[in-house]
């Protein structure tokens, strides 16, 4: 029977009996139209799920339409139930056709029809070089469209190699990012929305505005840690008990002036850091002027240090270097660039792209002011990482 079964997939799939099953599951399945025609709505007939292949017997055949309807992108015939189908590729006439195919199916198909066990993952068909590219193109900065029309590469399959890319660079900056020697950290937070801005968020049901929290060491440049969600007081303290864990010695912390920043460097670090604040004064902006002047950064009028808690040094205290960090982030996250439509729709595909970025920034970019990456003078790395070392690492 398990011969028999084999034979009807080569035969669904279009190939002949004697190829491999390699082979078999290398393109999508073909069948016949000519006795589905008078049925098919001409939405269904016209796609490209649906190839002409004439060696196909009537139990066969009735199986072929709902195997072909389940491959609009990424193209799987593993199914539990036969009725999951992706209905909304095809609307109505699709699911009333769907339906009468499922009643009349015989019932020796379907146990390989359930367990043949194909899928073809277009985002992991793409060559090495392919994704290396990728991944390079979005941490300079890219945006997907620009991606797919210079590489060829499909924009969801580019999303979805991104997404991977990040949750697994998230991964290695966990694990590796440990038992540092860090002296001074400046802390800061950089503004996004995904989905919509804060005043249309809960009219399109979106999660509005989103603040990543960095932290970074002055001396070696290094990023320890982040922190992707809201600017209260919750996430604050989430940030920094992430980098508490991973500094090993007393450290001096410098941030703006963020009441939610007190009760979270007093739970995190206790006694065993000397915190300070700068206070910047900025002048008004007229909105009547032109917008030439409007999205110019407003002049800095004043500059307040305060001590928090022990004893900082007052001229270190400062968030100038973190500042600059945000501002790189932001030329090289194309989820960050202000006034354009390359924001983020998902939370997770935001954060996917921050920590891209920020792996790359830490492994792989040369820093100008340090000569080798952050990586490197943190003594963390040994030598640079190129972005293949980067997406093999990823495990791609």
């Amino acid at each position: 029977m398990c011969a028999i079964y084999s034979l009807r997939v080569r035969k669904l799939t279009g190939k002949p009996a004697f190829l491999t099953i390699a082979d078999s599951e290398s393109e999508t399945p073909r069948i016949h139209l000519t006795d589905y025609e008078p049925v098919l709505s001409p939405y269904i007939a016209e796609s490209n799920a649906f190839r002409i292949q004439s060696d196909l017997d009537w139990p066969e055949a009735r199986i072929a339409p709902a195997i072909a309807l389940t491959s609009p992108g990424e193209k799987r015939a593993e199914r539990t139930i036969p009725l999951a189908f992706c209905v909304p590729i095809f609307g109505l006439p699709a699911c009333f056709f769907i339906i009468n195919v499922y009643k009349y199916i015989a019932s020796k198909v379907i146990p390989v029809y359930i367990y043949c066990n194909i899928k073809i993952d277009m985002a992991n068909n793409l060559k090495f070089e392919k994704k290396v590219a990728v991944v390079h193109m979005l941490a300079e900065g890219s945006s997907i469209r620009a991606i797919e029309r210079i590489t060829g590469v499909n924009q969801n399959t580019i999303m979805s190699l991104g997404v991977r890319i990040g949750n697994a660079c998230k991964k290695i900056m966990d694990e590796r990012l440990r038992g540092l020697s860090c002296k001074n950290i400046q802390v800061d937070e950089i503004w996004g929305f995904i989905g919509a801005k804060r005043k249309a968020a809960d009219k399109v049901g979106a999660y509005g505005d989103v603040w990543t929290f960095i932290g970074l060491d002055s001396d070696s440049k290094l990023i320890p840690s982040y922190m992707v969600g809201k600017r209260d007081s919750y996430h604050a303290k989430a940030f920094m008990d992430d980098l508490a864990s991973r500094l090993t010695m007393r450290v001096q912390i410098s941030s703006d002036s963020l009441k939610a920043y007190n009760d979270a460097v007093e739970r995190s670090f206790g006694t065993d850091a000397d915190y300070g604040q700068i206070v910047k004064t900025y002048s008004v902006t007229p909105l009547g002027k032109s917008a030439a002047v409007r999205y110019s950064p407003a002049e800095v009028v004043a500059i307040e240090k305060t001590v928090v808690s022990g004893m900082p040094d007052i001229s270190k205290i400062s968030t100038s270097h973190v500042e600059k960090q945000n501002h790189t982030l932001r030329m090289h996250c194309r989820r960050l660039t202000r006034l354009t439509n390359a924001f983020s729709k998902k939370f997770e595909n935001f954060e996917a792209a921050v920590a891209l970025n920020l792996a790359y920034y830490n492994f792989c970019k040369m820093h100008l002011a340090i000569r080798c990456t952050p990586a490197m003078e943190a003594g963390i790395e040994k030598s640079q990482w190129s972005v293949a070392d980067l997406v093999k690492l990823c495990g791609e």
